[in-house]
């Protein structure tokens, strides 16, 4: 796997964790946040926790692969990606209007705090 395929899919597995985390078991918590968010090596985490490396990475993977069901079935990052997409496309369009700046600042605000909820 290339570099920036792995960087991929290290960001959109952090993106799913990010929604769906709660969801998952108390080790795939773990796991997934000492080798996704804290860059551990599957060695590392072995150690820590007296397991083999083998283990872990079946622990991960599986990890993996309910965070995506959970996508698949409730599609929350696919979600969050269509609204970032439009409040960029509808501040665009505020931007570029003949609108008074007041009004714009206004609206621009309105989407800073939507954009936030997030």
């Amino acid at each position: 796997m290339s570099q920036e395929n792995r960087l991929e899919k290290t960001n959109r597995i952090n993106l799913l964790f990010d929604f769906y985390e709660l969801l998952l078991t108390e080790k795939q918590q773990t796991f997934l946040k000492y080798y996704f968010h804290d860059d551990f090596s599957l060695g590392e985490i072995a150690a820590e926790f007296e397991i083999s490396r083998q283990a872990v990475y079946e622990h991960i993977k599986r990890a993996e692969q309910v965070l995506e069901q959970y996508e698949e079935k409730l599609g929350l990052l696919k979600k969050h990606d269509q609204r970032t997409r439009r409040l960029e496309k509808l501040r665009e369009l505020v931007n570029s209007s003949a609108m008074e700046h007041d009004k714009k600042s206004h609206i621009n605000e309105i989407m800073d705090q939507l954009d936030a909820w997030e």
